[in-house]
């Protein structure tokens, strides 16, 4: 028999309502009736905080289906307010009553900012902070880690790489006294669906346009072709499952720019495939190579079998001579799941 619990509510900041925010606002009505049976918590969103679409704050709650579909329509969420919020982010956060911050905006691979600064203000309130973006996690992990620690609340961040794929969490607690000292995969499921289309004669702009049609690529799909998101992926897992600290600037970079038609044939003829592969290994307290780079494969390496969206890692630890996780073709939704599991998490925790 399930336990009851009488129920409490846990309040919730979205700062950003993007593709990822939008799909957590709806993992959260569609999973409100086991929330409620199986831990006894009321979900309720108390402010939205974008760029493109307003903000609102109302610590009665927001109407989330509501909310979805003010921006459906391209209507502003300032009408969902109970007074008027103020302008300045760091002011909207200090000014919104909730438990947990919850960030989907978009990355900064250089500085992790201003994802980083909210987040901050965030803990500083004394909310636990969740983020799926990478640029808070490569360049304010251990700053904030510690920030929440001393405060007693948590920041986690499951959906910065492979989106809801239990990577961090698994090497947290189900792996104790485990050491990583490599890993090697393909972390950027955008370039994996470009090589794909490639080898199915398009060109690289026809495939690029096809991913923006899909929603896997960026209007600017620079940050993808040129190895940005894949370093930034290598710069975390090496940050935070590794324990070495590690920017993506450090990474050896080499995008799939250079990738020609006769370059996919010449593979292709060999049984072979392109493919962008992440790796990082170590040596003791050094990291002896963290690069990010066009790789011909052969069949017989599991990442020759990887396509579309999906994604793959392999770390080789100290005990365990491999062990893989694949995510296959992953969507908003997925990352959505892994922001609820953080949440779920830390409000366990408490």
């Amino acid at each position: 028999m399930v336990a009851q619990f009488s129920e409490k509510n846990i309040s919730l900041l979205l700062v950003g309502f993007g593709n990822v925010g939008r799909a957590l606002a709806r993992l959260i009505l569609r999973k409100q009736p086991e929330l409620r049976t199986q831990f006894g918590w009321n979900i309720q969103v108390n402010g939205i905080l974008t760029n493109r679409h307003g903000c609102a704050i109302d610590p009665a709650g927001i109407q989330l289906t509501r909310a979805l579909e003010l921006v459906k329509n391209g209507l502003p969420l300032d009408t969902l307010s109970a007074n008027p919020p103020p302008v300045d982010p760091v002011e909207f956060i200090y000014a919104c009553p909730a438990q947990v911050i919850m960030e989907t905006t978009p990355v900064n691979h250089h500085t992790g900012e201003p994802a980083l600064t909210y987040l901050r203000t965030g803990i500083y309130k004394g909310m636990h902070a969740i983020t799926a973006n990478k640029g808070p996690v490569v360049h304010g992990y251990h700053e904030l880690t510690a920030l929440a620690d001393s405060r007693k609340r948590r920041f986690l961040f499951e959906s910065a790489v492979m989106d809801g794929a239990p990577i961090f969490s698994l090497f947290r607690e189900p792996l104790p006294l485990v050491n990583v000292t490599s890993f090697q995969g393909i972390l950027n499921s955008c370039t994996n669906l470009l090589l794909g289309m490639l080898e199915e004669g398009k060109t690289l702009d026809e495939a690029i346009a096809y991913g923006q049609s899909i929603g896997i690529t960026e209007t600017d799909p620079s940050a993808d072709i040129d190895g940005w998101d894949a370093a930034i992926k290598v710069a975390a897992l090496s940050t935070v499952i590794m324990g070495i600290p590690l920017k993506p600037q450090e990474v050896e970079r080499e995008g799939i720019r250079g990738i020609t038609p006769e370059m996919i044939a010449d593979a292709k003829a060999s049984g072979e495939r392109w493919k962008l592969v992440c790796t990082a290994r170590r040596q003791g307290p050094r990291l002896l190579e963290a690069s990010v780079g066009p790789q011909r494969i052969t069949p017989s390496s599991p990442l020759y079998a990887i396509n579309g969206t999906s994604s793959y890692v392999q770390f080789t630890t100290d005990v365990l001579p491999g062990l893989g996780i694949v995510e296959s073709n992953p969507d908003p939704d997925t990352t959505a799941y892994g922001m609820l599991a953080d949440l779920i998490n830390a409000m366990r925790g408490c």
